[in-house]
């Protein structure tokens, strides 16, 4: 449910307005890109600083925006940073919605830009990143899971047809196009809350050592590098 930033390559981009069909559906670190739709509220609804009104290409004109649909030889390449449940910080509700989209109702909102603004953070830069694991190709046995057993470190990643990042050459958009690289599945190691694996089972309930919590891996993380592989 979210795209976790450890050591990125400077600063994201944040100007471009998302494609209404995957704007509230994305769930933090899918690979997304530049796309045009034509101009005009009717056909694809934005806030009227997210070029709404721009667009100065193609017959109709069309203006920029982001989407986790990909084709082969689609560029650049983006880290997508939003999420629609349980992202990050829980900071209260939004009166209304995406703008734009929406004109009643509430919504949790954390540092979704999405949420209010309807913008999508792209993160282009090369850099670690991690990414939670419903947000990736989920296959148990290929995907990109703690559960693939052929998967090694400094496997290449791609990315699906629809955004999501795989070890699978055979599931890539574009035939050889290596996004980045695996390094290892880890968890969020946070110490605020104490995980269940650092709780002592001598003090637990049961005083039973065989009761000891497993690490439970929450994300993957990677080396992201789409310009040169």
């Amino acid at each position: 449910m979210a795209l976790v930033i450890l050591n990125p390559g400077s600063y994201p981009l944040g100007q471009f307005d998302g494609y209404d069909a995957i704007t509230n559906t994305i769930k933090g670190g899918e690979v997304g890109t530049i796309t045009g739709v034509a101009l005009g509220n009717s056909v694809d609804k934005s806030a009227y600083d997210s070029n709404g009104a721009d667009g100065y290409v193609g017959n109709p004109a069309r203006r920029p925006v982001i989407t986790t649909t990909l084709a082969s030889g689609v560029r650049p390449l983006f880290l997508l940073d939003e999420g629609v449940a349980n992202y990050g910080t829980i900071l209260g509700t939004v009166v209304g919605g995406t703008v734009g989209l929406v004109s009643t109702g509430g919504a949790v909102l954390g540092p979704s830009t999405a949420t209010g603004s309807g913008k999508i953070t792209c993160w282009d830069k090369e850099g670690l990143y991690a990414v939670t694991l419903d947000a990736v190709d989920t296959t148990a046995a290929t995907g990109l899971v703690p559960t693939n057993t052929t998967l090694a470190i400094g496997d290449p990643l791609y990315a699906t047809t629809a955004g999501l990042l795989t070890p699978r050459l055979a599931s890539s958009f574009e035939s050889g196009k290596v996004l980045g690289r695996f390094i290892e599945f880890t968890t969020n190691r946070s110490l605020v809350t104490t995980p269940q694996y650092l709780v002592s089972a001598l003090n637990s309930p049961s005083g039973s050592p065989s009761s000891v919590q497993q690490l439970a891996f929450t994300q993957a993380m990677f080396y992201f590098s789409p310009t040169v592989g």
